[in-house]
């Protein structure tokens, strides 16, 4: 099904420290509840790739926008992506959840995991996934203070100019709809709205920190292309072999695994066998 922004609905809640978390829903409105972590940079406006298999699967997605992206407040100094969970945790008590799945892509991958910390959260689902310490380019520009702020200013520029097809080419070498394009682009433009302080911290973080090895013993799935150059696939095998998980490898690169495998990945996080 062709990805579709009209497919959903923004809301928003307070947390008790005063900030705003905005999010979207999209899917099947009485499905399995599945919190969907969008990629760094990415916004709720990256649930429109899956709202239209969510509803096909009977997944209802709740994609928020994390702290500083889109609609979503700046968190403080202190906060850090281990504070993610509490925050999951109330926005499924706005949505009145008892149980739900968390699915991440690419940089949204260790927030996945740090949503595991509320024991509403049954499984996680990893598409594309980051794993901390992140060794790429973003990572290492991040330590560099402005810098990468200073490239994603310009990247928006660019992608400005030239269209959603800008924006596409930095996640995938295919071809695809003008509907995915627009999608993607779409989602990058939101991200990116309040200035690029948001991903600069993500990857910071990503290059200093490593993901909490007390994190919950949640089941984890992990679907990962061979050919993925912005994220690498053994960090990957190792976090899912040291948690006792499953990962399912296909031959695509980065935005390509999602397109590919965004059905299953969906279908398992809602908990369907």
């Amino acid at each position: 099904m062709s990805p579709d922004s009209a497919a959903l609905s923004t809301d928003a809640c307070t947390l008790p420290d005063g900030r705003t978390l905005a999010y979207a829903t999209g899917g099947d409105p009485d499905g399995r509840p599945v919190v969907v972590h969008h990629g760094t940079p990415g916004s709720r406006l990256f649930g429109a790739l899956l709202s239209g298999t969510a509803a096909e699967v009977g997944v209802r997605i709740l994609v928020p926008d994390r702290p500083g992206y889109g609609r979503s407040s700046p968190p403080s100094e202190e906060w850090s992506w281990e504070e993610w969970g509490d925050d999951v945790g109330e926005l499924l008590d706005a949505e009145s959840v008892e149980q739900a799945g968390s699915l991440g892509f690419s940089g949204g991958g260790p927030f996945a995991l740090a949503a595991a910390s509320d024991d509403r959260v049954a499984r996680v689902g990893l598409v594309s996934a980051v794993v901390p310490p992140a060794e790429n380019a973003l990572a290492t520009l991040a330590s560099v203070p402005f810098a990468l702020r200073a490239v994603f200013r310009v990247s928006k520029t660019v992608a400005s100019v030239s269209g959603p097809s800008a924006v596409v080419s930095q996640y995938t070498d295919r071809s695809v709809s003008d509907a995915v394009a627009d999608a993607v682009a779409a989602d990058f433009h939101e991200a990116l709205a309040p200035g690029a302080a948001a991903v600069e911290r993500e990857n910071r973080a990503f290059a200093s920190a490593s993901l909490d090895p007390d994190l919950p013993d949640t089941p984890i799935c992990a679907w990962h292309g061979t050919t993925d150059e912005n994220t690498p696939l053994p960090p990957v095998r190792a976090l899912v072999r040291e948690r006792g998980g499953t990962l399912e490898t296909v031959e695509a690169d980065h935005l390509g695994t999602l397109l590919d495998c965004q059905r299953a990945a969906l279908e398992w996080a809602g908990g369907a066998e």
